[in-house]
């Protein structure tokens, strides 16, 4: 299982910021999905997908979040435009504290299954005691 919060490079002149990604830095696995979220009007996550990989992008703005192993939390803040997470293994997420300007991307490894999906917590912490955990 791998969590961890990494810096993107930015470089800034007077035309701007440019924060180049290059994947093959932070990640060995395929992308089959990627999604952003704008306008958010409330928390988001509270759940886990089974078997997958992700990286979330603070793209803009700010936003805190949350992870569940099965055993503890770890939580980050997160700000624009070079704040990521990258995430391997299943855990629980929970995103709060959106800025209004926040834009949230998420990079993922699966594609989407409603049948992966774990909503309750108390299930979540079964799941990986149960050992079916991706580690």
């Amino acid at each position: 299982m791998r969590l961890e919060q990494v810096k993107f490079p930015t470089f800034n002149d007077e035309r701007g910021s440019l924060v180049p990604v290059e994947l093959k830095d932070y990640i060995d696995w395929e992308v089959k999905r990627v999604y952003y979220l704008v306008d958010v009007k409330g928390d988001r996550g509270g759940h886990c997908v089974k078997g997958e990989k992700k990286i979330y992008v603070c793209q803009k703005g700010s936003l805190k979040c949350r992870f569940h192993d099965g055993k503890d939390w770890v939580s980050f803040e997160m700000t624009g435009p070079d704040d990521a997470i990258v995430m391997e293994g299943d855990y629980y997420r929970e995103f709060t504290d959106f800025s209004e300007d926040a834009v949230l991307m998420a990079i993922s490894s699966v594609n989407y299954d409603s049948n992966d999906y774990i909503y309750d917590l108390d299930e979540f912490v079964k799941h990986v005691d149960g050992g079916s955990a991706t580690k």
